[in-house]
């Protein structure tokens, strides 16, 4: 299974959903508790506990150790159903806490950094699952997805209002194209990121690429709702969308969203979906090793790059993106502190998005901060949850006089326009 992937649940042969009790947790799961050697790199690491949260990946896994240590006796001996240990303490709640579940972007940080390769995000994910599944806990955006189709409460936007004026396809009027422009909620609806739409279509324009967008019949990709825990309404979405795109024959897919990229790639195969998918900075790469895209000319900006956990560290692509601003502007990025593998978080990941970040420092002004060390111009990113969360930032901080977060595809399409 690929590392960015999920696992997935047998809705129709699960008798409970996600993990309430210690027994619920896969095998791997619980000989993760007992190989952590308490190192603490996962903590040192961990975005949600160096901005003041409550989560630390070390002591998840340590109190669930501990529940483990506990329980096991009683299970092995089979004394007891095995729900709430013997001093009537329940797995969630009492031993780990909601605000701990719910604090986890999963940046995939703490995974990245384990020697002994513990996964906290499944365990995290699995609790999650049982809170909004089995007790209907969840957080607002679910219900927008379930009624619209999409995350963003409030919008008034179509799927196509960015595309106004820009003579685009769509595959429902004309299906011979040669890639599909997935779009994505964010870029679609959101209204800064439709700028981003705007410049990936401009840039797939000039490069002569043949691609259409599925307009009104692109729904969320579900990744939201899958990290937020309701693996139902990821499920219903995932086969929806996957039978539109077989129905129209699309065989190769660019997205400008590391979370669409990573889901459809890494996480639709599970359900019959398999496409040839491609993160837009990899396919603008690739347009200017053939030499497809031509600058106007190059820019004089001095940018830095900060890596989206769902590009990076999920699916390896730091490369791409520096390549792209060091051949536009002749020079290559300036780095922040935290970097490629160990960059910090925008706090947006996990559906983190869509939930009010109350405790502690927010993640996406610390980034911010360290972004404005490197005197940097631009704050360049590839994905649109951190667009949106460094340009909330930016002003947080009063910082935007010196400061502007850009896709890199909008810094393209500026070079060639």
């Amino acid at each position: 299974m690929p590392k960015g992937a999920l696992r997935t649940i047998e809705l129709e042969e699960a008798e409970t959903f996600g993990a309430a009790n210690i027994q619920d947790f896969t095998f791997k799961d619980l000989l993760d508790l007992d190989s952590c050697t308490r190192c603490g790199r996962c903590q040192d690491n961990c975005p949600a506990y160096l901005s003041g949260k409550p989560l630390s990946p070390k002591k998840v896994i340590q109190d669930l150790k501990a529940l483990l240590t506990e329980r096991g006796p009683v299970l092995l001996g089979s004394k007891a159903s095995g729900n709430p240990g013997e001093n009537g303490r329940q797995m969630i709640g009492d031993i780990i806490l909601e605000d701990e579940i719910w604090a986890c972007t999963t940046c995939r940080a703490c995974q990245e950094q384990c020697p002994v390769f513990i996964e906290p995000i499944n365990k995290i994910i699995e609790m999650r699952r049982n809170l909004v599944l089995e007790q209907t806990q969840f957080p607002g955006a679910l219900r927008s997805m379930e009624q619209r189709g999409h995350p963003w409460r409030g919008t008034m936007a179509t799927r196509t209002d960015w595309a106004d004026g820009l003579n685009i396809k769509q595959l429902s009027e004309d299906s011979n194209v040669d890639v599909l422009f997935w779009v994505g909620c964010t870029a679609a609806l959101e209204e800064r990121n439709m700028n981003v739409a705007k410049a990936v279509a401009k840039v797939l324009q000039a490069a002569g690429v043949n691609f259409g967008i599925l307009g009104t019949e692109e729904s969320c990709c579900g990744e939201p709702a899958r990290r937020i825990g309701n693996e139902y309404l990821f499920q219903m979405l995932a086969q929806q969308n996957i039978e539109t795109l077989k129905g129209y024959g699309v065989k190769k897919i660019v997205t400008a969203c590391p979370h669409g990229f990573n889901t459809i790639k890494n996480e639709y195969p599970q359900f019959g979906g398999n496409f040839e998918v491609w993160h837009h900075t990899e396919f603008i790469a690739e347009l200017l090793k053939q030499g497809k895209l031509t600058f106007a000319r190059k820019l004089d900006k001095r940018i830095t790059y900060h890596d989206s956990c769902y590009l990076g560290r999920y699916n390896d692509i730091y490369q791409q993106p520096r390549e792209i601003l060091h051949a536009v502007t002749e020079a290559s990025p300036v780095e922040m502190e935290h970097r490629m593998s160990k960059a910090f978080c925008c706090g947006g990941g996990g559906g983190r998005m869509w939930m009010e970040e109350q405790i502690g420092r927010r993640m996406n002004q610390i980034r911010t901060e360290e972004a404005i060390k490197t005197n940097a111009e631009v704050l360049a990113s590839a994905c649109p949850f951190c667009i949106q969360m460094f340009e909330d930032a930016i002003k947080a901080v009063e910082a935007e006089e010196t400061l502007k977060a850009m896709d890199i595809a909008e810094i393209i399409a500026e070079a060639i326009e």
